[in-house]
């Protein structure tokens, strides 16, 4: 598209109102270089408000801007008389009030007394400032506890200390966690699942093996993967084989039977779902 063809206002405006929408963009490196070459070949500052906004609309179809980006960079470039690279630093940036010792010695406090929660640490710095005197802690004793939080995970505090905490557990709340108890009544069954193991790099498929714990009746079946979308069909084919009524379903700590949807899948047919222990 060769844009520089465009040499007035009713050209542009009829390119407008012709084009919903171009999908063709100027490069995010050549967006400034456009924007003066269009301002220098059609002007801005001598053309009434319509024909201003009518420029403004042009660039934000060619860019991808926004209004006010657009307008932004005109304003820039009315001033300067080119549009600069790289946006310019404020003139009055924001001020740290903590320094880098403050934020060390919240560190040290960490490590005497193995990191507590933020109001506790916050009040441990408050009796160093006002109990004992200790000027270190002036800026810190004031210090908020959201913000306490934000210094812990600052660089020169990662820096100085880091802190690693075990995964805590948690626990399921889906299946009771012991051995079926049939008691001499079938209708308890036992499933387990085996990959069959993969040849010259293709996936092989997983055997369900489902065994009565009294009656000792067993059913195998074969499923691609092991995901809802393939076990639950199969899950349900196994419990219809069987010729008792189904009253409890044991299985091991796998999430492709430890999931809601089994769980679901077992409360319609009123059957106890036990897991075996961790390990």
């Amino acid at each position: 598209m060769e844009e520089a063809k465009l040499q007035t206002l009713v050209q542009i405006k009829a390119f407008l109102d012709g084009t919903s929408e171009v999908e063709f963009r100027v490069p995010k490196v050549e967006r400034n270089q456009f924007i003066g070459r269009v301002l220098k070949r059609f002007g801005y500052a001598p053309h009434g408000r319509v024909d201003k906004g009518v420029l403004l609309r042009y660039i934000e179809r060619m860019t991808g801007l926004s209004r006010q980006q657009v307008t932004r960079l005109v304003r820039q470039y009315r001033k300067d008389g080119k549009l600069s690279k790289q946006p310019c630093a404020p003139k009055q940036g924001f001020t740290y009030r903590y320094t880098v010792a403050d934020v060390l010695l919240l560190a040290k406090i960490d490590v005497l007394h193995g990191t507590l929660s933020g109001p506790v640490t916050k009040k441990l710095m408050e009796r160093a400032l006002l109990v004992f005197g200790d000027a270190h802690f002036e800026r810190l004793a004031g210090i908020s506890v959201s913000h306490l939080y934000n210094l812990r995970g600052s660089k020169p505090y990662q820096n100085k200390r880091r802190y690693w905490s075990k995964t805590h557990p948690t626990g399921i709340p889906i299946g009771k966690r012991r051995a079926p108890q049939p008691n001499g009544v079938p209708g308890y069954i036992r499933i387990d699942s085996v990959h069959q193991g993969d040849l010259d790099g293709v996936k092989g498929v997983y055997h369900i093996n489902a065994v009565g714990c009294v009656t000792q009746m067993q059913f195998v079946t074969t499923c691609e993967k092991i995901s809802e979308a393939y076990l639950l069909p199969v899950i349900r084919q196994l419990l219809d084989g069987f010729p008792f009524v189904i009253l409890g379903f044991h299985s091991d700590n796998g999430s492709e039977y430890i999931n809601y949807q089994v769980a679901k899948l077992l409360e319609k047919l009123r059957g106890e779902f036990t897991k075996s222990r961790q390990r």
